[in-house]
């Protein structure tokens, strides 16, 4: 980074730097598993020679932190897809039900906030629109980290809730759908040609949650793709180029996505066998009532701790999910 003329292709360098990274992310965490191993190691030999309960303990509480360490490690192995190391574009749309699906949607978005907090993540809203009475109709964030794609992949579906809802005054139990999108978030890829011809860019004012302006003019950008129909809006900055130039990451990320469906489509008809349709496939359930569990049923696993999981503890699921698909 220090070489002359290093910075003068930003984009290069910034991509070089977020590779350098994550690269010296991985050897901490490889050099805190030999020296958290290499420290157990000294303890067992020196409680084999004599007892010391005060040693004991400190055995029993480096233990987690190194089991720890090697399961971060473990389900960083199993990503290996081209896109795996990518931030991710995570959409929520609530299903039908108005005001409880909606209100579900925004329990989702701070599901996944809290996660990639705890990830140490950064999250960008790149749109919200917020429902009428409560929650949102829609809102796409970006979560940049080193394979953040890798484990969000494995929310990609629609996601049930069952619990007596705060918006019916009879106290009856009532089941909501959202959906859940995931992209990877992909810079310019000769594999995705967007022609600036095929594009209808609509401007209009940006509002936040509540309504309230973001600012007074007309920054928000809509982009429709008219050979596909793909429509993309982003609202999130200041400036008309800068949400173009968002609008137009998730438009790309959703034309790659379109083209690996296309191909995963052609190849398992041509092993003559039909294609598994994500959009509408139920993938978890959460339950609050009449009993407390969070299940998924592509991978069986199985949480009780419903308010743990709301607050972002979704490992147990992306470890299940990736193991699945080894």
């Amino acid at each position: 980074m220090l070489a002359e003329g290093f910075w003068d292709n930003q984009d290069l360098a910034q991509q070089t730097t977020k590779e350098i990274s994550a690269i010296k992310r991985m050897i901490q965490k490889w050099t805190e598993v030999r020296d958290l191993h290499e420290e157990a190691l000294t303890m067992v030999e020196l409680l084999a020679e004599v007892s010391d309960q005060g040693l004991e303990g400190e055995l029993e509480a480096l233990l987690p932190r190194l089991q720890r360490v090697v399961d971060e490690l473990e389900l960083a192995s199993l990503l290996n897809g081209e896109y795996d190391a990518n931030n991710a574009i995570l959409t929520i749309h609530p299903g039908a039900g108005g005001t409880e699906s909606q209100d579900w949607a925004s329990m989702l978005l701070r599901m996944y906030t809290r996660w990639a907090e705890s990830q140490d993540y950064t999250v960008e809203v790149l749109d919200y629109q917020p429902g009428e009475e409560a929650g949102l109709k829609d809102a796409t964030l970006l979560i940049k980290g080193t394979n953040a794609y890798g484990y969000l992949k494995s929310e990609k579906g629609v996601h049930r809730l069952v619990r007596i809802s705060p918006f019916d005054s009879s106290g009856r139990r009532h089941t909501s759908f959202s959906s859940v999108e995931v992209l990877p978030e992909i810079e310019d890829d000769l594999t995705v040609e967007i022609n600036s011809d095929d594009l209808r860019i609509d401007t209009y004012r940006a509002s936040g949650a509540g309504g309230q302006h973001v600012n007074k003019t007309d920054s928000a950008i809509r982009i429709t793709h008219q050979p596909t129909g793909i429509v993309v809006q982003c609202q999130s900055e200041r400036s008309q180029h800068a949400n173009r130039e968002a609008a137009l990451k998730i438009l790309r990320a959703r034309l790659l996505e379109r083209q690996m469906e296309e191909q995963r489509a052609k190849m398992d008809s041509l092993k003559g066998q039909q294609a598994d349709i994500a959009w509408g496939s139920q993938i978890r359930s959460y339950v609050f009532c009449p009993y407390t569990l969070v299940k998924d049923h592509r991978s069986n696993v199985e949480v009780g701790n419903v308010d743990g999981v709301m607050d972002g503890e979704l490992d147990p699921f992306i470890e299940g999910f990736l193991k699945l698909k080894q």
